[in-house]
């Protein structure tokens, strides 16, 4: 299959094929990237696919949008930067700037095709309100996880066996059944409430033989001054406040509704007892990019269970009423009839159904374990005693340098903190901050090697590293995509050929790298650096930082110890405005979760030292990993 070469301006978007049973297929990241492009009808990202062996796009002409020019690539002749994310990702023309992970790519397509067609107000509204639609990473918001990771990979491992799995529906499932079931809370419902409050009564009092409420005034639906012996118009059970919300919402011409004031009975009513909003949408009301990564993956899930247990269905109400709704919009009918997607509603079981209470074959098994939580009583003074009497306490190597410092001075000003947007003496001290970590650094890159700037924000010290080592890449990797933005301008500004940015979760990075750095990691980020370190085998410099966000995640479980989280809890008590006594027990309690951390480490060959940063006044969170690979370990790395 050849297609004329992207245009010059042209994104390049690189989608994995994977086989399942001996047969290419399209992963649902994939065909979920496909089905937004062409309801977006997005012509400024030329797609990629990506194949693990070699392969015909042909098998997958049914599942390729006809609207889209795509060509394909064996996955070690993709691009770099391309080859050291997990796919789908997406490439800017000059090739040093990549986004990977799936929220990521889908909003960047939003994105492109707003820009392309500057009234397409439905495209803009996918974002949702301020924009901030699947924006939160998955590690910091649940509902992100479970729509960009966990609803995927449940579909894609049932698929895999449909017939053994039954009647078991996946616990991701089960959770968005629990979600959409849940009350809705949308920017200015206070009005929508009340709205639907008029409603209620209304239909009440047409109702034949239904006397108004106690004598109460009953507001019309229609407009004042109009004959009162017309029937009123009501809306249908389908046509509710919520539903026409959604839908004007949808329209890419709508006219904002004239402002009108409730009557007088329906202002005095609280508002804890107006009735809540139902779900229109995944999100609540409004159609947003959630409910297009959500179709694809209902729609294979569904179609699976009309083959192979359609029983199961009747367990699934809400989700199906959602799929009803989705599959009737227009532009998603034109958007799956270019995917060779036929979105006919599943039949539901006749023949069985169990009584209410009944519990259904498989249900033990769908609830996710959770991890048990010690609760802890009193101070900290217990926990540290305890650990010092078993030979466990905080302890910090000394500072190999000290008093090193970059000449600040004689830098170019777009390297230096003090032209971002902070304080002078911010700026003072985040300069001593990159000090100590640039120093560690110097000891460990070597000319050639591949640095790695994880939770980079707008690039302190990434572009201080790329400045100061010339001969070394570094790759930035970040998630928010304001601060990516001010780091490409600095960068820019000196010119810097050695700089790359990934805007992505950084489990999304996979590729090889000598030295991997983070300055202030928010809770457990630092965690999840020092992993990813360890698994590339990669030496690790590491500032981390509030420690009283660290929790349990799909990765990392805590407590290691049992006294854990308390002192996870303690260690944050390190601000210079609390006395003295309680900063050094803050301190002891960071030095602690920092030892654990470096124990973790050294389970796999590391040597790693937790040192304080000089001056000590240069932050609260003052402490820093260096963790390097014993020698036997580095000799083939």
């Amino acid at each position: 299959m050849t297609h004329p070469e992207p245009s010059p301006g042209a994104a390049r978007l690189f989608l994995e094929v994977s086989t399942v049973h001996g047969a290419p297929s399209l992963p649902l990241h994939s065909a979920i990237s496909l089905f937004l492009l062409s309801y977006t009808e997005c012509t400024s990202v030329h797609v990629h696919l990506v194949w693990t062996r070699a392969g015909s796009a042909r098998a997958l002409s049914g599942a390729l949008p006809r609207s889209l020019p795509v060509s394909e690539l064996k996955r070690e002749d993709a691009p770099p930067l391309v080859r050291s994310c997990r796919l789908p990702a997406v490439l800017e023309a000059d090739g040093r700037f990549c986004r990977a992970g799936l929220a990521v790519v889908l909003r960047c397509i939003i994105q492109r095709s707003c820009l392309e067609r500057h009234g397409r107000r439905d495209v803009a509204s996918l974002l949702g309100f301020k924009g901030t639609c699947l924006k939160a990473c998955a590690e910091v918001s649940q509902w992100t996880r479970l729509c960009e990771m966990d609803i995927p990979s449940a579909v894609e491992e049932h698929l895999l066996s449909p017939t053994e799995e039954g009647l078991q529906v996946p616990a991701a499932i089960l959770h968005l059944e629990h979600c959409l079931a849940e009350p809705v809370r949308v920017h200015n419902d206070d009005k929508l409430r009340r709205n639907k409050l008029r409603q209620q009564r209304n239909a009440r009092s047409v109702q034949p033989g239904a006397p108004g409420e106690g004598g109460q005034q009953v507001c019309p639906t229609e407009p004042q001054g109009e004959d009162p012996r017309a029937e009123p118009r009501l809306a249908q059970p389908s046509e509710g406040v919520e539903l026409s919300a959604a839908l004007a919402k949808l329209s890419v011409d709508a006219v904002p509704a004239a402002a009108t004031r409730e009557c007088s009975d329906i202002r005095r009513v609280k508002t804890a007892e107006l009735p809540d909003l139902e779900h229109v949408f995944a999100e609540g009301l409004y159609f947003t990019l959630t409910d297009v990564v959500l179709l694809p993956c209902v729609y294979r899930y569904l179609s699976s269970l009309a083959q192979h247990a359609p029983h199961t269905l009747d367990r699934l109400p809400l989700l199906l009423r959602w799929y009803a709704r989705v599959r009737e919009l227009p532009a998603i009918v034109r958007a799956a009839h270019d995917c060779g997607m036929s979105l006919s509603s599943p039949q539901r079981s006749r023949t069985f159904s169990p009584a209410p209470g009944t519990p259904w074959p498989g249900d033990a098994q769908q609830e996710s374990p959770r991890p048990s939580e010690e609760h802890f009583v009193g101070g900290p003074r217990p926990t540290l005693t305890k650990l010092q009497e078993n030979g466990i306490d905080a302890v910090f190597s000394p500072h190999p340098c000290p008093s090193w410092s970059l000449h600040w001075e004689t830098l170019p000003s777009a390297v230096s903190p003090t032209e971002g947007k902070m304080s002078a003496s911010r700026a003072v001290r985040k300069q001593q901050q990159l000090n100590n970590l640039v120093a560690m650094v110097m000891e460990l890159a070597r000319p050639g090697h591949t640095i790695v700037d994880f939770c980079s924000g707008g690039g302190h010290l990434g572009i201080v590293l790329a400045h100061t080592l010339p001969k070394c890449q570094v790759i930035l990797v970040e998630n928010k995509e304001e601060s990516l933005a001010r780091a490409r301008e600095r960068s820019s500004q000196l010119s810097l050929p050695n700089v790359s940015f990934i805007q992505a979760n950084l489990d999304y990075f996979t590729g090889p790298f000598h030295v991997g750095v983070a300055l202030h990691a928010c809770g457990v980020a630092t965690d999840m650096v020092v992993d990813r370190c360890v698994q590339a085998r990669a030496g690790f410099v590491v500032s981390p930082c509030c420690y009283g966000f660290i929790q349990n995640t799909l990765k990392f479980n805590f407590p290691r110890r049992s006294e854990h989280m308390i002192l996870c809890r303690f260690a944050d008590q390190t601000a210079v405005q609390l006395p003295a006594e309680r900063r050094s027990i803050g301190k002891r309690c960071m030095g602690l979760v920092d030892l654990d951390r470096g124990w973790a480490a050294e389970a796999h060959g590391y040597s790693v030292r937790v040192m304080t940063m000089e001056p000590e006044s240069c932050s609260p969170k003052n402490n820093m990993l260096v963790g390097i690979l014993a020698e036997k370990d580095t000799a083939g790395h």
